[in-house]
């Protein structure tokens, strides 16, 4: 795959896996990334420039906002993530990754593999379970107005926020 698009000219990976297949023993997503696409995450705009490097089925029900982010093109309709410049400024950027943390698990879907950028990135995913697990303590079951924000950014790194 070579990759042109706003964010990223002439970066050149190739897939070592099978679509969907082989992930680290450790990395059980709830979500791929198409139904995260269609569920809706952030706010509509994270891939819309670089649709080309992925299935065209995954945008065919994907939740877009083309011209810029809007919070209800979320599943949850709140605004649920920092902006990329802050998560440049703290360092949670990590190359060839220019978008972040969902870019990687794309690509990591598609059957890219990395090291260590795949250990550090399984790692990140592990410990956002304690949002999970914070959801789970202080919402009744299926009450999905309870911690909107963070259900939403449990979407957002591939947990099920329907519990």
């Amino acid at each position: 795959m070579i990759v042109n698009d706003k964010m990223q000219q002439g970066y050149e990976y190739h897939y070592a896996t099978a679509i969907g297949a082989d992930f680290a023993p450790d990395f059980k997503p709830q979500l791929t990334p198409p139904q995260m696409l269609e569920l809706g995450v952030f706010e509509g705009h994270y891939l819309n420039d670089c649709q080309n490097e992925f299935p065209q089925f995954w945008f065919e029900r994907a939740k877009l906002s083309p011209l810029k982010p809007d919070a209800k093109m979320n599943y949850f309709q709140v605004k649920s993530r920092m902006n990329l410049s802050d998560w440049q400024k703290k360092g949670w950027i990590i190359a060839p990754d220019v978008r972040g943390w969902f870019q990687w698990y794309c690509r990591y879907y598609m059957g890219r593999r990395i090291e260590p950028v795949d250990t550090i990135q399984i790692k990140r995913w592990k410990a956002f379970k304690r949002h999970y697990m914070q959801v789970k303590r202080n919402c009744m079951v299926l009450n999905l107005d309870c911690r909107k924000k963070q259900r939403q950014a449990l979407l957002q790194w591939a947990y099920d926020p329907f519990f």
